[in-house]
């Protein structure tokens, strides 16, 4: 059966299944976040629908609430743990491991709808990105610098914050392909695939010498094992 809600907008159905409505309002309110940015009002996304303003807040009990199931659906639904054991898998060098990664990664967020709410929630401060990068710094990020130090032979110990600035350079240089394409709109010269790979090795090629610079400069452990107190931290 259908009807329509009291704006005239499009024929909506009635009795659908608790699930089966929760599933299409979070369908549609992916899209028109990615459209519109969280910015847009619900009552625009419930004329999307074809279904009062209420029905939205039936199903969900705050914009907030929608936002995170969102953020669930997109993002955290789509992480993939075999991601983190590809990053420690010594059988292999780094490179290898990092090209594997970035490569299967960008196949799963460069999408219309992952890269534009992740910037739309980054400017209007939901939290959302701060979430996400954090499961990138302690899955990836931290785990590749430490993967380096034991690469180089280095010793072992917790990565400083310019060590992991120099591998966020370089997952920054790998997601900016996505922003060209869906936030400016001017698409790369190639493959996804061949782009990820040549930015993983022209990046790693600068690694080494740079992390043991920053090796030279922050000295050896303590013989509490701890950092070198004169790095200042």
């Amino acid at each position: 059966m259908e009807d329509s809600d009291a704006s005239g907008s499009t024929p909506r159905r009635k009795n659908m299944r608790r699930d089966d409505r929760d599933q299409q309002i979070l369908e549609e309110a992916v899209r028109f976040f990615a459209e519109c940015g969280f910015e847009g009002q619900t009552r625009e996304l419930a004329k999307r629908l074809g279904v009062s303003h209420a029905v939205i807040y039936r199903h969900f009990d705050s914009k907030e609430a929608l936002i995170e199931r969102v953020y669930e659906h997109v993002y955290t639904s789509r992480w993939r743990s075999q991601w983190e054991d590809w990053v420690t898998d010594r059988s292999q060098p780094l490179e290898a491991r990092l090209i594997r990664f970035y490569c299967d990664y960008a196949d799963c967020v460069f999408e219309y709808e992952w890269v534009r709410i992740f910037i739309s929630s980054g400017l209007k401060s939901y939290g959302l990105p701060e979430r996400y990068l954090a499961i990138v710094r302690d899955r990836i990020i931290r785990p590749a610098v430490a993967e380096a130090r034991h690469e180089l032979g280095l010793p072992e110990r917790p990565p400083t914050e310019p060590e992991e600035e120099l591998f966020w350079g370089l997952h920054g240089g790998v997601f900016y392909m996505a922003i060209r394409k869906f936030i400016y709109g001017t698409g790369i010269a190639e493959d996804v695939g061949s782009a990820v790979t040549r930015t993983v090795k022209a990046y790693l090629s600068g690694i080494p010498s740079l992390l043991s610079a920053e090796e030279h400069v922050k000295g050896p452990p303590d013989l509490a094992g701890g950092p070198s107190q004169k790095a200042g931290v």
